[in-house]
């Protein structure tokens, strides 16, 4: 059996903003660096593209050095400011994208980089992927599994018996939750 967890743990991240959803919707925008590769998750909708790019500046990453950029899912409040990445490479669940490539492949056990993986996760959506990330401090997953830390199931979820399968499947590997609405939080705190 192959194992979910990533093979190094050299890489870091950091939330460049953190989403909700209620009357206004915004997605939990992620950043990861591991040596070269630079990653953004579900730049979605946010009520100004600064609250994306400033962060980011402060880390010294300009938008056209970003070399990928990972959708948990299609929906439009976790896809809208991909344009912002002019030179990224997108992932979903079952293809990488680049100009005017289209490249097949499986999200499942795909790695970006050996401390940088993606699964299969489906139940918000059928085609759902989480971003597990390798880090000193343990593995941290980026994932619309969870709405928020304290999400016990999710109202617009396809398949919720998916959706808990891949919660358990998550909880096995990591220690820190990027969900998709929410700050990030440590399993068992909320």
């Amino acid at each position: 059996m192959i194992s979910d967890r990533p093979r190094a743990a050299t890489a870091s991240w950091t939330v460049l903003h953190t989403g909700y959803g209620e009357r206004e919707v915004a997605a939990t925008v992620g950043f990861v660096r591991d040596g070269d590769t630079l990653v953004v998750t579900d730049p979605g909708m946010v009520r100004d593209r600064r609250l994306i790019l400033d962060p980011l500046r402060d880390l010294g990453v300009a938008p056209e050095d970003v070399t990928d950029v990972v959708f948990s899912h299609h929906h439009p409040d976790h896809t809208l400011n991909a344009a912002l990445f002019p030179a990224a490479r997108f992932h979903d669940h079952w293809a990488i994208y680049a100009g005017d490539r289209w490249e097949w492949r499986d999200a499942e056990g795909y790695e970006l980089t050996p401390a940088v993986k993606l699964i299969r996760t489906p139940g918000h959506t059928p085609e759902d992927i989480t971003t597990l990330v390798g880090t000193a401090d343990g593995v941290v997953a980026f994932t619309h599994l969870w709405n928020t830390a304290d999400s016990a199931g999710d109202r617009h979820a396809t398949d919720l018996t998916a959706l808990h399968a891949g919660r358990r499947r998550v909880l096995g590997v990591a220690g820190i939750l990027v969900p998709g609405h929410g700050p990030a939080f440590q399993i068992g705190q909320s």
